[in-house]
């Protein structure tokens, strides 16, 4: 099944986790939205400095790279895309903020990504 994934942390170096985490998405056939600080492309996949490009409504999971610091100014626009979960990479982990998706409904896991595609539990 399809799961309309954003990567929030996206980077255009193929060595960072984010962009192989895009490559993986796409092989593994979900639809892939991007959000970064630096405007680019991945495969195809456009990398926004925000999220007014994101359909709001087919967001299914949000894969973080970013650390705790770093998401503090993304938490209402996460909430408001109101993902069935969000996904906390390695070095990524947020207690604060998973409490708060937790409140809301939002299922959080802390793993990687790239792992949980390859073992078939994305």
């Amino acid at each position: 099944m399809q799961k309309p994934t954003l990567v929030l942390g996206a980077s255009t170096k193929p060595e960072r986790y984010s962009y192989k985490s895009i490559e993986f998405l796409l092989n593994h056939k979900h639809k892939v939205y991007a959000v970064g600080n630096k405007n680019g492309e991945v495969k195809g996949v456009k990398i926004y400095n925000d999220f007014t490009e994101i359909p709001k409504s087919e967001i299914h999971t949000v894969t973080l790279y970013l650390n705790k610091q770093n998401q503090k100014n993304w938490y209402k626009e996460i909430i408001e895309l109101k993902p069935k979960r969000v996904i906390f990479n390695p070095g990524a982990e947020n207690y604060e903020f998973e409490e708060i998706l937790n409140k809301k409904g939002i299922e959080t896991i802390e793993a990687c990504t790239l792992v949980l595609l390859n073992t078939g539990q994305y």
